[in-house]
């Protein structure tokens, strides 16, 4: 039985949380690309780019960085999931401990693109001036 561009998004979902990079890795297109707003607080505390490209480098990202920043207490509460043709939304609160000890708390919505069967693009949206107070402790004037 073949799955549609929603199943594939779930299954995807669950193997991120196995932090299995070859695993992960079977999700993706050779020439997939993960793209976040730059400058957002996860790629600065991990000195990672926040647009990734090839499927190894968001595989060891999801599998080796993502547990360096986030260190226990991961949880994701899905708010939404929806799809359309070859794109899937997909909302969600995650919560976490910081390798700083601080709690993370914070609201993203994921843009998935899908090819053949595989994501091919992922654009990430969330409250940047949150994470970096949750993660840097920055107080961030509304101006």
């Amino acid at each position: 039985m073949e799955l549609n561009n929603k199943d594939i998004v779930i299954a995807a979902w669950r193997s991120f949380a196995q932090h299995d990079a070859e695993r992960i890795a079977e999700f993706f297109s050779d020439d997939a690309e993960w793209v976040a707003p730059a400058g957002n607080a996860t790629a600065m505390a991990l000195n990672v780019p926040s647009h990734m490209v090839g499927r190894q480098a968001i595989a060891r990202f999801i599998a080796d960085d993502f547990p360096r920043l986030f260190t226990r207490d991961v949880d994701i509460d899905f708010r939404g999931l929806y799809a359309d043709g070859h794109r899937v939304i997909v909302e969600e609160t995650m919560t976490a401990t910081l390798a700083n000890g601080n709690s993370y708390v914070n609201d993203y919505c994921f843009v998935f693109e899908l090819r053949d069967g595989l994501i091919r693009r992922v654009r990430e949206y969330m409250d940047t001036a949150r994470g970096h107070h949750m993660v840097f402790g920055e107080q961030v004037s509304a101006g």
